[in-house]
Formats: C-alpha cells, sequence, structure tokens
C-alpha cells in the first residue's frame, strides 16, 4: 500500500477514534503518522503539477489535525514543512506567498517552543542573548531549530521589501550555524545550503562572505552525495552568478539536468530544481 493510502487509512481512524471515548490517548500517534504519510507522498513524487494542485487540500487537512491536537510538535512541524515548501515552490503571487510562510512560521516557532522553552522568545530576546542560548543548544534541539531556522528564513524572503523582516536574518544565522555545529549532515546537508545562501546574499563590496558561501555550497553537495539537486542549482544562482563565473555556473547546471532526480524524500524537490536549472540556463546570456 502506498503512502496515500496509507494516509487515508490514518484519516479514518482518527474519525472513529473522535467519536468513540477512550481514544484520545491515540489522537497523537494516529495524526503523527497521517502527517508523516502525507509528507512522504509529497516530497517523493515526480509531477509538480499534481502535488500544486493537490497540496492545498493537505494543508487545510494538517490544519484540522493540528488544531486537534495543538500539543503535538511534531504534527505542528510536519505542517510547517509543508506550508514553508508550497510557498516556496508553487506560490508566484507575493501577498499569498506571505501569508503561507507566516502561517509556517508561526507553527515552526509553536512546535520548537514546545520542545524547549527557551525557542519561545526566540523573536524578541535581545541578539546577545539569543547568541547565548544557541551556544548552549544541545544536539537533541536539532531538528525542532532547523525546523524553525528555515520556516524564518521562508518568512524573511517572503516579506525581503521589510528590513525590519530583513534583519531578522541576524537571528537565523547563528541558529542555522549551530546546526552545521551540531549535525551538518541533517536533512541531506541542508544547514550548509542554508548557510551557503545566507553568506552569498550581498556581494562582496556590501559585506557578503561569497567564499565562505561556496565552502557550504560544495558540502550541502558532498553531505548528500550530489543527490541534492538544489544545493547545486543554489550554488549556481547565488554563488556563481554573484561573482559571475560562467564556467562553474553552467557545468552545475548541466550535471543537475543530467542527474537522476529519484532520492528518497529529495525527489520533488529536485524534479523542481531541473525546473529551474533549465531557467537559469536559458536567461544565462542575459546575466553574464
Amino acid at each position: 500500500m502506498n503512502a496515500i493510502g496509507r494516509g487515508l487509512i490514518g484519516l479514518v481512524s482518527i474519525g472513529l477514534c473522535l467519536a468513540l471515548a477512550g481514544c484520545a490517548s491515540l489522537m497523537g500517534k494516529v495524526t503523527s503518522g497521517l502527517a508523516s504519510d502525507l509528507s512522504d507522498a509529497i516530497l517523493n513524487s515526480e509531477d509538480p503539477a499534481v502535488i500544486r494542485d493537490g497540496a492545498p487540500a493537505y494543508l487545510i487537512m494538517l490544519d484540522a489535525l493540528a488544531g486537534q491536537s495543538a500539543g503535538n510538535a511534531d504534527l505542528l512541524r510536519a505542517s510547517a514543512s509543508l506550508n514553508s515548501a508550497y510557498a516556496t515552490a508553487f506560490v508566484t503571487e507575493p501577498a499569498r506567498a506571505r501569508g503561507f510562510t507566516a502561517k509556517a512560521f508561526r507553527l515552526a516557532l509553536r512546535a520548537a517552543c514546545l520542545d524547549a522553552e527557551w525557542f519561545c522568545d526566540a523573536r524578541t530576546v535581545t541578539f546577545e542573548e539569543l547568541e547565548r542560548r544557541v551556544a548552549a543548544m544541545p544536539a537533541g534541539d536539532v531538528p525542532a531549530a532547523y525546523a524553525l531556522a528555515t520556516a524564518w528564513a521562508g518568512w524573511i524572503q517572503a516579506h525581503s521589501d521589510d528590513w525590519r523582516a530583513v534583519a531578522d536574518l541576524g537571528r537565523v544565522h547563528p541558529l542555522m550555524a549551530r546546526v552545521v555545529e551540531l549535525d551538518e549532515g541533517f536533512d541531506n546537508g541542508g544547514p550548509h545550503l542554508y548557510m551557503g545562501v545566507f553568506e552569498t546574499i550581498l556581494p562582496p563590496a556590501l559585506g557578503g562572505k561569497a567564499e565562505v558561501g561556496r565552502a557550504h555550497f560544495e558540502r550541502a553537495i558532498e553531505l548528500s552525495a550530489g543527490k541534492h539537486l538544489l544545493a547545486k542549482v543554489f550554488f549556481a544562482e547565488s554563488y556563481a552568478r554573484l561573482v559571475y563565473d560562467r564556467e562553474l555556473h553552467d557545468r552545475l547546471l548541466t550535471e543537475v539536468l543530467a542527474a537522476d532526480p529519484v532520492h528518497e524524500g529529495l525527489t520533488l524537490m529536485n524534479t523542481i530544481a531541473q525546473e529551474q536549472a533549465r531557467e537559469l540556463l536559458d536567461t544565462a546570456d542575459d546575466h553574464f
């Protein structure tokens, strides 16, 4: 039985439990399993169009489940991840993207707060206090910290025209850097991918650290054994275009197009990465 089939059975089970006394204790396990099944089905799909059209129904379903299990951090994180991924991959209208990313950020913050109290006021404490807490963060907080940092970064991107939002990069950067220190291979090298983007947002003349970013991109590719194709796309777009290295740019994107996109947990994003690689190659003459 595929992941969607298991997920539908899980949904029926939830309805039955709600109707029967004594089933409340099963809610957390069932809803977490359903969220996991939905996430797996989406992330392993080879058809972005199907996911684009069907994802809103999944998101509504997760909203309902999260409302029934407000204390389930795993479920909140799953919903945050899917909302953020959907906004990044499929939403082109700025206002809608801001809405999805704001929702993802709220959910990720709630989940992190359930896991460790020090996350709860991460947006409002002083930078110095946040850095102190981050420096003391244990390895067990990595999943919560990574989910929060990625959702936060997505929110900042969607609000990039607001300097107050952009200023929050000063909070996200040390959080993600600490994740790199504790578990650099988490999410197929995802922490290094984000750090690479953070370091190349600004050109070197304005304080950007292009070569530091390059090292992060290269490490992300190494940790995923080249399977995380978005790492190469962002390496090309964020670094190679920044330093006007056409040879590196075209080589990376050609490798993305030639790669097999099917890998557990990466298939959908790899397929999208290949679409982005074609667009970047098509516009390369205009940039270089």
